[in-house]
């Protein structure tokens, strides 16, 4: 079980840190709002906060 939790929050990293990629490029450009909705910061916060609390599971588990 805390293989799982810790391969879950592996993922959850990488959610993360493709978001925050993906949002610095979003406004690196000229005019970002002509872009249109882009849910990056929501998935970065979502993923941080997920990896977050299943590394804490992952520990807890043992």
């Amino acid at each position: 079980m805390q293989a799982t939790f810790a391969i879950l929050g592996a993922a959850a990293v990488g959610l993360a840190a493709l978001a925050h990629v993906a949002d610095r490029r979003r406004l690196a450009r000229h005019d970002p709002d002509k872009v249109g909705f882009m849910p990056w910061p929501a998935l970065s916060l979502i993923g941080t906060a997920g990896a977050m609390f299943l590394f804490a599971l992952a520990l807890l588990a043992r």
